[in-house]
């Protein structure tokens, strides 16, 4: 995209201000921010959100598609749903930024990659919140990037029912179905999503037809409950249960093998107390995060994983003054690995933490909030971390808000590279160390936003010789590397009946010898248009532009960058209770790749029906 088109657009998203009155911001509560639920306008940290409206009007059946959706995210995948999908948030790989459905840790200490992002679809979902910069001094370790916390919807009052089925491209068919029941004393919640699809190949050499090449498949089933009980008038206790189970097909270098496949199980369990005792809210909490995943097909190197999470965690949240709190909590973590190679060794090993944490968070009169947070965490295996944050947001008489933050981080290697089945085990592996800080200006709905991130110690696979020889082994690499960029993003309405949002990120990311990293993009625009203007249809358009990317670092291998997506959407409510949608994904049949030698969707289609009672 060259200059005078960025001018260009910037300017036009400057004087559409004239077209459209001033909203107020929408009073959306955030709870990842803080560890606390507060406003959105009370946030200091930078903040995006996704609401299950969006969610349902733009068909988005992933949570990498609906992420992808906002400034800063990108993602590169090996091959269609389900297959290995990395996320960039902001330039920073996918083991910087700490995932959570409801609370609870989705990072797998067994995976050398963090979360496996691509095996959550969209199930029952309220909102997806976003908080992008450093927050170890609130999450610990893994949220050097940010936070990504999945919200699923809560029981309302009274019985409900709800189910859909949706068929399309590549035999795929997906069904949902979820009731629940809430009454003053309790509330339970189930849901159950499947997922199928043939899909297609993995593996396909650029320009290759990929219809000349066997399908790898994808089936996904998701399930959850959710129990609350209101034991006193100011005290509950909740729990909830999250299992998923995914199998995913997948090539070695000949796209045309049907023995790999992926086999992965994921447990998720949180029991929870909160009461309240005059001005403060306590709350106990045990989460276990349990990943198994088995590489069937595998003749080489690790066939099965294991890795399991548990915390327990303490806060008390108490409020003073008039509009502030403080946030004072300390957690136990503890960590476990084994796997089993496919000749049968195997190796295995745990991590402790012990973390205390204080988030302090004051509104001075009506425009100004300021919030500090500081954490330390002792751990077994490495030096301890002490890590914080600092935010301020003002908002002036004509409506110009500010916001600056200031943080600094730590990523833990996973215990899977400290092992390393694929080569040495590093025993001496050191967390890598994090500073970033970023700047917002926000008006009549558009935002810029300079960001900065310096990793020192970052931790790199290293092959001393190529392949053979002396073994590789994963280490910590001396020097700097800097990350960079700055967004613009804009969300307006025209009236009642058009609402469009548009954002752009440049991105400089560079390592400690100033050489550009793989796979991100130095540009991306994205773009959405919704209409509502017929009686019960709602009709959308969205997409991304991305810049320049190669596959390799120092811009080398593959270019995989300078396209164009577009994707439709059409809903149409036949009455409360039922709604009839379809999709076109990539619409003009775009051919591309994210990664060198991996397929990508073509034009698919979809349709479906939902019900809810």
């Amino acid at each position: 995209m060259n200059k005078t088109i960025k001018l260009s657009l910037l300017t036009t998203l400057l004087l559409s201000q004239n077209l459209i009155a001033d909203e107020l911001l929408e009073d959306i509560k955030v709870t990842s921010a803080t560890k606390t639920t507060q406003s959105i306008k009370n946030v200091t940290s930078n903040v995006e959100v996704i609401t299950s409206y969006e969610i349902e009007d733009r068909g988005y059946a992933t949570v990498t598609e609906a992420l992808n959706s906002l400034p800063g995210v990108s993602f590169t995948a090996t091959g269609g749903i389900g297959k290995k999908t990395s996320l960039n948030l902001r330039g920073m790989n996918s083991k910087h930024t700490l995932i959570l459905v409801d609370g609870v840790r989705y990072q797998d200490p067994s995976n050398t990659t963090g979360a496996s992002i691509q095996h959550l679809i969209i199930s029952d979902i309220e909102r997806i919140e976003l908080i992008k910069g450093a927050q170890s001094g609130i999450w610990g370790a893994d949220a050097a990037a940010g936070v990504i916390n999945i919200i699923t919807k809560k029981a309302k009052n009274g019985f409900h029912f709800n189910a859909s089925q949706q068929f399309g491209s590549f035999q795929s068919s997906t069904s949902k179905l979820g009731v629940s029941y809430k009454n003053e004393k309790f509330n339970i919640k189930l849901a159950h999503d499947q997922l199928d699809s043939n899909g297609f190949t993995t593996k396909a050499e650029r320009g290759e037809n990929i219809d000349k090449f066997e399908d790898d498949g994808y089936r996904n089933r998701t399930s959850s409950i959710q129990l609350g009980i209101n034991i006193l008038e100011n005290a509950k206790l909740e729990m909830g249960y999250t299992n998923i189970k995914g199998l995913s097909e997948y090539d070695n270098a000949n796209p045309n093998n049907t023995s790999m496949k992926s086999d992965i199980h994921t447990k998720l369990s949180h029991i929870n107390y909160s009461q309240d005792v005059a001005n403060h809210h306590i709350n106990i909490k045990h989460e276990v995060s349990d990943f198994t995943r088995d590489e069937i097909g595998t003749t080489w190197g690790v066939k099965n994983f294991n890795g399991t999470t548990s915390n327990s965690e303490l806060t008390d949240n108490i409020h003073y003054l008039k509009d502030s709190f403080i946030l004072l909590g300390a957690n136990k973590q503890t960590t476990d690995v084994d796997y089993i190679q496919a000749n049968l060794t195997s190796n295995e090993d745990t991590y402790t933490n012990k973390g205390v944490f204080l988030t302090n968070s004051n509104k001075l009169g009506n425009s100004t909030i300021i919030t500090e947070s500081i954490r330390h965490d002792k751990y077994n295996h490495f030096k301890n971390k002490t890590t914080g944050k600092i935010g301020l947001k003002h908002t002036t008489d004509f409506g110009l808000i500010v916001d600056a933050n200031y943080g600094t981080a730590y990523n833990a290697p996973n215990i899977i590279e400290v092992l390393n089945p694929w080569g040495a085990t590093n025993l001496n592996l050191q967390p890598e160390d994090i500073k970033s800080y970023d700047l917002s200006v926000e008006h009549h709905g558009v935002k810029i936003t300079y960001f900065n991130q310096k990793i020192d110690n970052m931790i790199e696979w290293y092959d001393p010789d190529g392949w053979g020889g002396n073994p590789a082994i994963y280490s910590n690499r001396e020097g700097t590397s800097n990350i960079k960029g700055y967004e613009v993003a804009y969300k307006a309405s025209f009236g009642e009946n058009i609402s469009t949002n548009i954002n752009y990120t440049n991105l400089s990311a560079k390592d400690k010898n100033k050489e550009t990293l793989a796979r991100r993009a130095k540009e991306n625009l994205k773009f959405g248009l919704d209409y509502y203007g017929i009686e019960d249809l709602h009709l959308g358009l969205n997409g991304e532009y991305v810049g320049e990317r190669y596959d390799r670092a120092n811009k080398q291998g593959q270019q995989t960058g300078k396209y164009t997506i577009a994707n439709f959407t059409a809903n149409y409510e036949i009455d409360q209770q039922m709604s009839i949608y379809g999709k076109v994904d990539n619409i003009t049949n775009k051919y591309y790749q994210t990664v060198d030698g991996y397929a990508t969707s073509p034009r698919a289609v979809y349709a479906g029906m939902k019900l809810s009672y």
